[in-house]
């Protein structure tokens, strides 16, 4: 007759069901921990706020660069609507750099001469700005006085 088997490990010392047990089973079984839930929403919730944050600050960023770029084209408008509003006693031709000045009688002239050229006597009452006429016929801003 066959011998009963025998189990050599104590009943005390086994599981019916060891998939359900809160930690590892076996010598090679993977250590199960329980989950801080808490924890892991903070750290979550923290690199989302990181993320976000140096999203917005980039975008500030960009803001202020299209800030100051509205400004530079608002103020180039400016001065090329005076440069065109001046008198000018010749035709600018493309590439050349012109100097703009306010007259005393609150008038604009165009000028080839530069304030260094006039020297300490500048017959106007103003020097607005050095200007390089574009291809376009548009101006482009090289001395703005403030």
């Amino acid at each position: 007759m066959a011998e009963k088997f025998q189990n050599p490990i104590d009943k005390d010392k086994i599981a019916e069901n060891p998939s359900t047990l809160p930690y590892a089973h076996t010598v090679g079984g993977t250590v199960i921990k329980p989950l801080d839930k808490g924890r892991i929403k903070g750290r979550a919730l923290a690199a989302m706020e990181e993320q976000t944050h140096a999203q917005m600050q980039q975008i500030r960023e960009q803001i202020e660069l299209l800030a100051r770029q509205a400004e530079a084209i608002q103020k180039r408008v400016e001065v090329s609507e005076k440069i065109y509003l001046s008198e000018m006693g010749f035709e600018p031709l493309v590439g050349h750099t012109y100097y703009l000045y306010e007259k005393a009688d609150d008038q604009w002239l165009l000028s080839m001469v530069s304030p260094a050229e006039w020297g300490r006597s500048l017959p106007f009452q103003a020097f607005i700005s050095a200007a390089k006429l574009l291809s376009d016929h548009t101006w482009e801003l090289l001395d703005l006085a403030e």
